[in-house]
């Protein structure tokens, strides 16, 4: 089996394609390296360039023609940079994937399996959701998500194409064998940060103490990044018995727990010495209090449930942190 993955060369995609090349699957890459790395190419069959350029996705699938699907996991994904510069998030996350479904249906690749994201839904009040909780994302990078699945939706429709879509919860850890992980030296999710005021030996900032959650602290559902590229080994194996006769379909992949800010620094001070103290600040622009998700879809369809601790994949990134650098030997 031979799988395009886009954004290849980016903290997912890399993962997903080492899992892909562990299980036999052959990946074939292609990323313009504004965000991904070079280095995560290596020995991999490699195409720089952007997913809209028809020209180079048709040079693909004619040194390809065996390939079966595509991962799409190519997108600008900060939240507090989309909300100040939306029109380059919807010009790189939403017209450059509708661009890359024409090259596709094109060249004859008719599945699709979607990198989405949980930051396409209103968190219920107990934090819980699923496949079919509400759609109120509050951000634009959250927006251009659900505006991504909407319009493959209707792309599947009317065309052959077919789409799963998986909505990431909160991705952590880095491939245990540490050939790959999050590839930015100070990442602004919560666990870089901490990461990063463990190193500086300076307090963690809680952005935000007024959620509607168990503590006050956001709430998300840390799930680790090899857990993640295992749902998509999974997903790709069977994608036609998944889909069922249906054109489109959604799939949260989480790890079915809510842990709170305040939790992940507890479970952080656990395993890290010494602990990290902690100061409050208000909440950041476009954050919200948060949600994990039901596992059922993704247990039935895909027979997969995460299989790592949030420990598991706090020390996996503090591995990563270690020796990032010089796995990434060209200048940042």
């Amino acid at each position: 089996m031979k799988v395009l993955i886009t954004g290849g060369a980016g903290y997912i995609g890399s993962t997903v394609a080492s899992a892909c090349l562990d299980t036999g699957i052959t990946p074939v890459i292609v990323d313009n390296l504004v965000t991904g790395r070079r280095e995560f190419t290596a020995g991999r069959e490699f195409y720089e360039g952007d997913i809209a350029d028809g020209a180079l996705l048709d040079k693909v699938f004619a040194e390809h023609p065996d390939i079966d699907a595509v991962v799409h996991c190519a997108a600008l994904i900060l939240v507090p940079e989309s909300v100040s510069d939306p029109v380059r998030y919807y010009e790189w996350n939403v017209a450059k994937s509708l661009e890359m479904v024409r090259h596709l249906l094109r060249n004859g690749c008719h599945r699709l399996l979607f990198s989405s994201s949980a930051a396409i839904y209103q968190a219920s009040e107990g934090g819980s959701v699923d496949e079919e909780s509400p759609i109120v994302p509050l951000s634009p990078y959250g927006r251009t998500k659900a505006v991504c699945e909407g319009m493959f939706a209707d792309v599947a429709a009317g065309t052959p194409l077919r789409v799963v879509s998986l909505r990431y919860f909160n991705p952590i850890g880095a491939d245990p064998k540490l050939r790959t992980g999050l590839q930015v030296r100070y990442p602004s999710h919560a666990l870089g940060k901490l990461i990063e005021a463990h190193r500086s030996g300076t307090a963690f900032r809680i952005t935000g103490t007024d959620y509607p959650t168990r503590d006050g602290s956001g709430i998300r559902d840390y799930v680790h990044v090899w857990d993640l590229a295992a749902a998509h080994v999974a997903a790709l194996r069977s994608f036609d018995a998944v889909l069922d006769g249906a054109t489109a379909l959604a799939i949260n992949l989480g790890t079915g727990s809510g842990t709170t800010v305040r939790e992940l620094v507890a479970a952080f001070n656990s395993v890290v010495s010494p602990p990290v103290a902690v100061v409050e600040a208000p909440r950041r622009p476009g954050d919200a209090a948060g949600a994990f998700t039901r596992t059922d879809r993704a247990r039935r369809l895909l027979g997969w449930t995460a299989s790592h601790s949030l420990t598991d994949g706090i020390a996996d990134s503090l591995r990563w942190a270690e020796v990032r650098d010089a796995v990434l030997v060209e200048a940042d």
